[in-house]
């Protein structure tokens, strides 16, 4: 997906949050944003996804950004600091940090996305109505893990042997994604190898694992700290030439193999209506976005079928 397409989304939501939720709040509500890291161009793309519902900040809203550096447990510290902050809403792309503002306060409105299932990890009562104060958008977990596991077995058919690789640190996301992946593989006969990683020397170790044991792809769990990672993860995967398979495009641009995820574009025009949160449905994407990096493909030795670079999206060549 693109990073501008889902901050416009948490932006949209945050500035059409039913002013109800704010009565107690400034004449300039404050938007508060926690994120896994901080990137250049992140606030100015928040800035924009706010203009595009009416809200300029420094004018008529102020955004209080949150970066976690990479680690999940300052999750907690941000959102006090928010709640604290008396913000109109909190936005999290991440379950880890929905749940620490799920815990933290039952009055402030949280917008969340997340690849778990929200009303199993808590976050909702249902999709339908999910009553208390969260709402936000619920990736397709089950059917994504298996679509890229078929699009990686497509694009590699002698692979069988695919390292699956999980961050325990987000333990809900890391027992969905290998339950999801060794159900997938049983369908595909394909033999998995769980290997976790919750730094970047684990990475590192991951991949020498993997070249070590001559394992022949890898997937790569959508995680928040792996994102943060998507250089190490390409230049990694270069090295010891893995066709490897990752949640979002951002790692295909940073020179990953191939990426397939949800795309929030459709979302935009759906989320917040103005009705009180207990009643707004958590939503999901009906559009997917494939991207192969061809260059990369060719820098490890392999050829892309035509039939997946019609499929794709985009080629980045």
């Amino acid at each position: 997906m693109h990073r501008r397409q889902f901050v416009t989304l948490i932006g949209g939501a945050a500035a059409a949050w039913p002013l109800a939720a704010r009565a107690q709040q400034p004449a300039m509500p404050v938007i508060g944003f926690i994120d896994i890291d901080e990137r250049p161009n992140r606030v100015a793309d928040f800035n924009r996804g706010l203009v595009e519902t009416g809200y300029v900040s420094g004018q008529n809203a102020a955004i209080e950004f949150r970066s976690a550096g990479g680690r999940y447990d300052r999750f907690p510290q941000l959102v006090a600091e928010l709640v604290h902050r008396n913000v109109a809403v909190i936005a999290t792309p991440f379950t880890p940090a929905a749940l620490a503002a799920k815990a933290t306060t039952t009055t402030t409105p949280i917008v969340f996305s997340t690849a778990a299932d929200p009303v199993r990890v808590g976050l909702v009562a249902s999709l339908a109505r999910p009553g208390g104060n969260a709402t936000g958008i619920s990736f397709f977990s089950a059917e994504l893990v298996a679509k890229r596991l078929g699009l990686l077995h497509e694009l590699v058919p002698a692979a069988a042997r695919i390292a699956v690789l999980v961050n325990p640190a987000d333990v809900t996301r890391a027992e969905s994604t290998v339950r999801d992946a060794e159900a997938a593989a049983r369908v595909i006969g394909l033999e998995i190898h769980l290997l976790e990683a919750s730094t970047g020397g684990d990475i590192d170790a991951a991949f020498a694992s993997i070249a070590r044991d001559r394992t022949d792809a890898l997937f790569v769990t959508a995680d928040g700290f792996f994102n943060t990672r998507r250089v190490q993860f390409a230049t990694l995967a270069a090295r010891h030439a893995i066709p490897a398979t990752y949640a979002v495009r951002d790692y295909a641009e940073a020179g990953g193999l191939m990426s397939y995820g949800a795309s929030l574009s459709d979302a935009l025009r759906q989320i917040l209506k103005g009705e009180k949160p207990a009643d707004l449905p958590v939503l999901q994407p009906t559009k997917f976005e494939f991207v192969i990096n061809l260059q990369t493909a060719k820098a490890i030795g392999l050829t892309v079928p035509d039939k997946l670079l019609v499929a794709a999206d985009e080629v980045i060549e």
